[in-house]
C-alpha cells in the first residue's frame, strides 16, 4: 500500500497506506461505531483496513493520472481468498457470514457516493440490501458508515459533496425500506422479477408460471456436490461436467469448451421435455452462473441455486479422492475467482455448509 499512488485531485495524502490509516481513524472517531455489536464492529473495521487493497494490483498510470479500475471488486476477491486460505474463514455458517460481510462491504464501498447517479438507484438499493439474506451482519447502514469514513479519510476538495451523496444514499435505503435489513418482497418470484429488471412492483404477488425446478449447484472441487446429490436427490437426472469430462477424456486443466457445449445440449434435452434435473458444476462467478440460469429460465424453468462450502482440510481430502483430482494450485486459482451467489441471482438461493 505504501508504494501504491493515487490521483492527487482526490487523494492529496498520496499513497493507499496513508489513506487507509486516515479512514480507520475517521471510523473510530464515529460514535455510532461503538454502538455496533462486537462482531459487526470487527467486520466493519477489517473492511476499512482492507477496503482499498485491490488498488495494489489494479493501479496504473493512464494519461498522466493514477487510476485503479475495478479495485473494489478485485479487493473483495483478494480478501475472500486470504480469509479462506490463510485465516480459515470457511466451512461454517459463522465463518461465511463474517467473511462475506467483510467482502460485501469492500466490494460496494464506493456505491453510496455514486448511487444517485444511477437510473436504477432504487432497484440497486434493494439488490444490495438483499445481501443481508446471505450475510445477516451486512446492511446499508454499515456500508454507509464505511463510505463516510472513506470520504473523510482523504485530503481533497470534494469531501462535502461526497458526504452529502452518502447521506442521500442512506436516505434512499431508508425510504426503500432496506436500511437495516433486506427488503421484504412479496415472494421469491416477485423478488426475482424485480431484481432482474422486469417492470413489477416489489409488493406485487406474482403467479408461479414455471413448469418445474432446475437445481443448479455451485462450489469448489471437493466440496461434496456429488455426495449431496446422492443423499438428497438420487431420483433426479444430473448434468455433471465432471462426468462429461471423463467421457470425453478431457482434463480439468484443459480447454473446457467441448465439455460446456455437451453439458448445455444435455440440459436442453431435459428442458425441452420439461424434466426437472440438477446442473452440477463449479460455476464460481456470477457471469458463468447467469449464462446457465438464463438458458434454464428461457425454457420456463424455475431455478434453485445451491452453493456448497466446506472447510479447507475436508475439501482437500475430498479432492484427493476424486476420480479426476484437480491440482491444488488450480483450486487456489479458482478460489481467487470465487464469488458466492447472491440472492438476486435466482428464484431461490441457498448456502449450505457440509
Amino acid at each position: 500500500m505504501k508504494d501504491t499512488h493515487q490521483n492527487p485531485v482526490f487523494h492529496g495524502e498520496d499513497d493507499v497506506y496513508t489513506h487507509t490509516q486516515m479512514v480507520c481513524r475517521r471510523l473510530t472517531e464515529t460514535p455510532a461505531f461503538y454502538k455496533l455489536p462486537d462482531m459487526q464492529r470487527t467486520e466493519l473495521f477489517l473492511a476499512a483496513v482492507l477496503h482499498d487493497i485491490g488498488k495494489v494490483k489494479t493501479t496504473r498510470l493512464e494519461d498522466g493520472s493514477w487510476v485503479s479500475p475495478h479495485h473494489a471488486s478485485a479487493g473483495s476477491r483478494i480478501v475472500r481468498k486470504y480469509l479462506w486460505e490463510t485465516a480459515g474463514f470457511c466451512g461454517t455458517l459463522e465463518m461465511f457470514i463474517f467473511r462475506e460481510t467483510v467482502c460485501a462491504l469492500i466490494h460496494h464501498h464506493m456505491l453510496p457516493v455514486y448511487l444517485m447517479d444511477r437510473e436504477d438507484s432504487q432497484k440497486k438499493t434493494r439488490e444490495v440490501a438483499a445481501i443481508g439474506e446471505m450475510a445477516p451482519d451486512f446492511s446499508w447502514k454499515l456500508l454507509c458508515m464505511l463510505t463516510e469514513a472513506d470520504v473523510k479519510g482523504r485530503i481533497a476538495g470534494d469531501i462535502p459533496e461526497g458526504l452529502a451523496k452518502t447521506a442521500m444514499a442512506e436516505m434512499m435505503a431508508e425510504e426503500a425500506g432496506c436500511l437495516y435489513e433486506p427488503y421484504p418482497f412479496a415472494g421469491e418470484f416477485t423478488k426475482r422479477a424485480y431484481l432482474s429488471g422486469r417492470n413489477v412492483q416489489p409488493d406485487q404477488v406474482l403467479y408461479d408460471d414455471s413448469w418445474g425446478e432446475v437445481i443448479m449447484l455451485s462450489g469448489l472441487p471437493g466440496t461434496g456436490k456429488d455426495t449431496w446429490i446422492h443423499r438428497n436427490y438420487p431420483q433426479l437426472p444430473a448434468v455433471s461436467l465432471d462426468h462429461i469430462r471423463n467421457e470425453l477424456k478431457i482434463k480439468p486443466t484443459d480447454n473446457q469448451g467441448k465439455v460446456i457445449q455437451a453439458a448445455q445440449e444435455r440440459a436442453r434435452e431435459y428442458l425441452r421435455k420439461k424434466q426437472p434435473f440438477i446442473w452440477n458444476a463449479t460455476d464460481l462467478t456470477k457471469d458463468t452462473r447467469q449464462t446457465q440460469i438464463s438458458l434454464f429460465e428461457r425454457y420456463g424453468a424455475r431455478v434453485r441455486l445451491v452453493y456448497l462450502e466446506t472447510g479447507r482440510e475436508t475439501r482437500a481430502e475430498r479432492n484427493i479422492g476424486r476420480t479426476a483430482e484437480v491440482p491444488e494450485e488450480a483450486v487456489s486459482r479458482m478460489l481467487g475467482k470465487l464469488v458466492p451467489p447472491t440472492p438476486d441471482e435466482a428464484h431461490t438461493v441457498e448456502w449450505l455448509f457440509i
